[in-house]
């Protein structure tokens, strides 16, 4: 399998001006509160960084690692909690923050994971969205950008352990050689 960058999607100075507005939206709603961010380990970790940075607000970092996807491109559908929280999320207000909701199938399940330890709300905010995936019914409440059914690269999202360090959001062509 050889893989390169077929294009530039996003590019970074539209990513970070994105990132600012939505850190915006955030400290705006939650003007005032104390807010517990759960960074989705290890794709969110670039475009968390960027936001928290952003925000005007008392937060509290969390961290959690899921996999629906292997080492593939295609989601297994199997959701698996690899690390899970360490502080008590009760009474709290909880905002996910991921990389990308594709089908839907692990933030969903990632939800109601959580919502079963009764936080005082819950929202997801997410770099980027992809619609047309969507296996499920769901959608973020701060979601940065919409994007074609393409497989995308950068900004914290890799194939293969492979590109998260691109500044970036780039579609990658997969080709058999």
């Amino acid at each position: 399998m050889v893989e390169r960058i077929k294009k530039v999607l996003i590019k970074e100075a539209d990513v970070k001006a994105r990132v600012k507005q939505l850190a915006e939206e955030i400290s705006r709603d939650y003007k005032g509160q104390t807010v517990v961010l759960i960074c989705i380990l290890s794709g969110a970790s670039v475009f968390f960084a960027d936001l928290v940075r952003e925000l005007d607000l008392d937060v509290r970092f969390e961290f959690m690692s899921v996999s629906s996807y292997g080492g593939g491109t295609v989601s297994s559908g199997e959701v698996k909690i690899l690390k899970d929280v360490s502080y008590p999320i009760v009474g709290k207000h909880v905002i996910i923050v991921e990389d990308i909701i594709d089908s839907g199938c692990t933030l969903s399940y990632l939800k109601r994971v959580l919502e079963q330890r009764n936080p005082a709300s819950i929202k997801v905010c997410t770099i980027l969205d992809k619609p047309s995936r969507r296996k499920v019914d769901f959608k973020g409440e701060y979601v940065g950008f919409e994007i074609p059914d393409e497989f995308v690269i950068g900004y914290g999202l890799d194939y293969d352990g492979k590109y998260r360090n691109l500044k970036d959001v780039c579609v990658l062509e997969l080709s058999e050689e």
